[in-house]
């Protein structure tokens, strides 16, 4: 079955009413299915007094307006206080130079600017991650193997 055929049914199944859409073409085999998010439903409870606010058969009643409860968002976890080190870019955080290696640095370490904190791997290269500032090692905020993102904390230095 050509691509344009193919793209043809694709859009049949968006823009219909149908969710699911199989083909039987010689021994080609092709199943489309929409998946389509739940929707939500109301009940609607009318006043039995007066018949004339009743819907006619065949009228669609509008779905009375739901509001969600808003949730209390869980507080971010306390970040001790002092220098955060951020990552400079996406990749694999790896706290030593190879497997089985001891960490580069460890909590209570004194660190020198420019001092190799850690690694990360970005599309197969290691790049070692130097400290911006003198200090402490407070905190290591990753966890050895963990994808961290660009300008994600890494370390607390003091």
């Amino acid at each position: 079955m050509d691509l344009r055929k193919l793209k043809t049914l694709i859009d049949l199944v968006q823009n219909s009413g149908i969710s699911e859409l199989e083909i039987s073409e010689g021994e080609e085999k092709i199943r489309i299915a929409k998946h389509v998010a739940p929707t939500q439903t109301t009940m609607v409870s009318m006043p039995m007094g007066h018949m004339g606010n009743v819907p006619h058969a065949g009228h669609a009643v509008p779905p009375a307006p739901t509001f969600a409860a808003a949730e209390a968002t869980p507080a971010a976890p306390a970040v001790p206080e002092g220098h955060v080190m951020k990552s400079p870019m996406v990749g694999s955080f790896y706290r030593a130079s190879s497997p089985g290696a001891a960490p580069l640095v460890e909590v209570g370490m004194a660190v020198k600017k420019g001092d190799t904190l850690c690694i990360i791997e970005a599309m197969k290269l290691m790049n070692e991650i130097e400290a911006d500032a003198d200090g402490v090692i407070k905190a290591v905020l990753v966890e050895n193997g963990q994808a961290v993102e660009f300008d994600q904390p890494l370390f607390i230095i003091v």
